[in-house]
Parts: structure tokens; C-alpha cells; sequence
């Protein structure tokens, strides 16, 4: 079964958070969030989430994919710490897949994975960063093991997009025809 750390950040986007952690876990992918702080989460609207662990206590294990929920100033936290973009590096290095949505595309950014790919963010985010990026206005961009959205109103495209990668194009049809999209 894959393995999926979503790292949840102080002013993350809820909506992002909660439905990349309920789509990835109806496809039956492990997910394990951690707090970049100890204790609860407060989010940018002021839900509080409650993280499975905190990140310095998973550090070390082996995940399949690193997704980062966007939102402000989640989304500056999570481009400012250093384990962060450790992690991303590295996995991205292991050939396994990185993905953020919303703001949260700007640490993907600082951790010099975009450089020369087609990338997405919420309006005013990737567009204004320097660097040989090619910003498009896309819901989902994959390129090269690297996925980028748009925001919360593409939030559950970005979810089923990366459960495709994970589980195969049939297990994601078989989350999505559960969720009475039309």
C-alpha cells in the first residue's frame, strides 16, 4: 500500500488539507499527516486539525509521495522550514512524487523542483516567481513526478489526479464514481 505524508502547517488551507487526506484514504493509500509545530493545527479559517504525529517524529520513515496543502501563511511556513524542503528533495531525488496546491507551490519553488517544468498555483503565486518555470492556468499539472493545482476549488481534481498515480486510473475511478460528481 503507498504511503503519503501531507505536512500540516499553522494557516493551511482546510478545505486542501481534508480533501487530499479523505480522497487519498478512500483510494485505501496510508496517509499520515504531521504538524511542523506540536499539537493541534489551527488552519486559515480557523478549523483546528489534529495531526497523526508531528514531522520531526517521521522524519526517517519512507513515504511513496509528499503533498503539500496550501493556504496563508501555511503555505510560507511550509516553503520555510528546512525539513520541508529536505523532504522534498530527497524524494523527489528517489524519482517519487511531489505535489502542492494553492500557494503551497512556492516551496516546490524554493526547493528548485520546478526549474524548467509546467507548473500551476493559485493566481499571483508561481506567475511572479522568477525562474524557468512555465506557469499555466491549468486545474492539475503533472510534470516530470512533480503535480500542481490551482486551490480549494480544484482541490478534489488535484486528490483523484494523485490517486491515479498511486493506485492506477481504475482506482481512481472506482473513489471518484463513489463521490456522485457530475
Amino acid at each position: 500500500m503507498p504511503r503519503v505524508l501531507v505536512p500540516l502547517a499553522a494557516g493551511c488551507e482546510e478545505l486542501e488539507a481534508v480533501t487530499i487526506v479523505d480522497i487519498l484514504r478512500r483510494a485505501g493509500i496510508e496517509v499520515i499527516t504531521a504538524g511542523l509545530a506540536p499539537g493541534p493545527v489551527q488552519a486559515s479559517r480557523g478549523v483546528i486539525l489534529l495531526p497523526d504525529a508531528g514531522l520531526d517524529a517521521v522524519m526517517r520513515q519512507e513515504f511513496d509521495m509528499l503533498v503539500l496543502p496550501g493556504g496563508m501563511p501555511g503555505s510560507e511556513h511550509l516553503k520555510n522550514d528546512a525539513r520541508v524542503r529536505h523532504l522534498l528533495q530527497t524524494l523527489h531525488a528517489q524519482g517519487k512524487p511531489v505535489a502542492a496546491i494553492c500557494a503551497a507551490p512556492m516551496a516546490l519553488h524554493a526547493a528548485g523542483l520546478l526549474e524548467g517544468r509546467d507548473a500551476t498555483s493559485f493566481p499571483g503565486v508561481l506567475d511572479r516567481l522568477p525562474g524557468t518555470h512555465r506557469y499555466s492556468d491549468q486545474a492539475v499539472v503533472v510534470d516530470g513526478g512533480v503535480v500542481t493545482s490551482r486551490g480549494p476549488g480544484t482541490a478534489m481534481d488535484f486528490a483523484l489526479t494523485l490517486v491515479e498515480l498511486l493506485a492506477g486510473k481504475a482506482r481512481r475511478s472506482q473513489v471518484e464514481s463513489g463521490l456522485e460528481r457530475r
